[in-house]
């Protein structure tokens, strides 16, 4: 098969990295790629969201199918795009169409969702600036800390959690305002769930479903859960108190309504399903759906996947993904991000990388780099995911830190607590 990945972080290179294995690969394709994605495949300078480019690439590469890694091009429909278009419309995409990816893409159009289908989660209410007096009496009725939600696509930085009741109805009136631009026209206000999170994954193929490892990863910038929030700082899988018990709580009270729900409402979702949960005393909320991947969480995740994922994946276009063997590892499997110096505020870019030939106990994911001369080079905030296995979570993060040492780029950081609260 020619297997063309969409998208040029972390995720897409683990994606690349672990189907650059399958037998069932011909040939491999990353739109636009990185510089460590141009190490297991072919990278193309076509955006992820230029879908006439992407269109006539595929038909002279002749693809046999299109993994998509991130959520804006699946929001403003690549898969309808090929679908419509009687020249591609053999190439499948693997995941949802507008509809299906407004799971991710709507906050109030999930939390609706999940309310009608009875998934657990936090009790809410969607407000707009002509609506901001209710959403302040909304507010008031809530206990601090206030969860306010961008309901739109805000590249991960949408949502806000305060503590102060005046300080939230001020930061409600700035996104109403343009804080995050069309995607805080409407915010969703809802009650903060008090526990710790984790995320689960799935990938779909309308009717039947294969189960991914979870994860937990961390957010805020800096140790011990403080500071601004990320796309990501690390990652850890298996999470340990998501055991057997609470694993089969998730699947009978979220993912099983979740694919029986999407099936009900006429949408053919094909693809990954993450669900980022909360431990509430041991029941499992669900805090967001992404119709994606998770990054950093990709990074722990798919290292741990023993089958060909491209053979499941393959599976999925034709409704037979129940029918392709599928295994997980036992190990242990972190992941630490090394970001640029200011992340998540104002970094350079164009920083020289070295020492990646001294790594030799990790794998090392390209999240934001670039490759110039014979150089790498920084190009965005979260630069590099370093991933170790071990027979448990202290072992993994050891070698991740180790690895991470050996690499260097000027104001390169990483949080050295990655796992602390397991």
């Amino acid at each position: 098969m020619n297997v063309l990945i969409l998208g040029s972080g972390g995720r897409e290179h683990t994606f690349a990295w672990k189907i650059a294995q399958s037998k069932k690969l011909t040939k491999l394709y990353i739109a636009p790629g990185n510089a460590g994605t141009k190490e297991v495949g072919t990278n193309i300078n076509i955006s992820a969201t230029d879908f006439d480019a992407l269109k006539q690439k595929c038909l002279e590469l002749d693809i046999n199918l299109i993994i998509v890694g991130p959520e804006e091009p699946l929001v403003k429909g690549v898969r309808n795009y090929f679908e419509a278009d009687s020249d591609i419309q053999h190439i499948p995409v693997i995941g949802p169409d507008k509809v299906g990816a407004q799971l991710e893409g709507s906050k109030e159009f999930s939390k609706k969702f999940m309310i009608k289908y009875g998934i657990p989660t936090a009790a809410y209410e969607s407000f707009t600036n002509e609506t901001y007096n209710e959403a302040c009496k909304f507010l008031e009725t809530l206990e601090a800390p206030y969860v306010l939600k961008a309901d739109g696509l805000a590249a991960g930085k949408g949502v806000l959690i305060i503590n102060n009741l005046d300080e939230a109805k001020e930061s409600l009136k700035v996104m109403l305002n343009g804080q995050f631009g069309e995607a805080s026209s409407k915010v969703v206000i809802e009650e903060y769930l008090d526990g710790i999170e984790v995320s689960y994954f799935v990938i779909t193929d309308g009717d039947n479903y294969v189960l991914l490892p979870e994860a937990k990863d961390y957010k805020r910038i800096g140790v011990n859960d403080t500071g601004l929030n990320t796309g990501g700082m690390g990652a850890v899988s298996p999470v340990p108190f998501a055991d057997e018990v609470f694993k089969n709580k998730v699947i009978k009270q979220i993912i099983d309504p979740t694919v029986k729900g999407l099936k009900s409402e006429g949408i053919d979702y094909k693809g990954f399903i993450f669900f980022g949960l909360t431990n509430v005393k041991g029941e499992p909320k669900v805090i967001e759906y992404n119709v994606r991947m998770g990054d950093p969480e990709t990074e722990v995740v798919i290292p741990r996947v023993e089958s060909d994922l491209l053979e499941v994946l393959a599976a999925v276009p034709t409704k037979n993904i129940n029918k392709v063997p599928f295994s997980v590892s036992p190990l242990t499997a972190t992941t630490v991000m090394m970001v640029s110096g200011g992340y998540p505020e104002e970094y350079e870019k164009g920083k020289v990388m070295t020492g990646f030939e001294n790594v030799t106990e990790s794998l090392l994911f390209h999240a934001g780099t670039a490759q110039k001369g014979d150089s790498v080079v920084t190009s965005g905030g979260r630069v590099l995911a370093v991933t170790s296995y071990g027979a448990n979570k202290n072992e993994a993060l050891k070698k991740s830190y180790i690895s991470a040492e050996k690499i260097n780029f000027e104001g390169k950081y990483y949080r050295n607590d990655i796992g602390f609260d397991l």
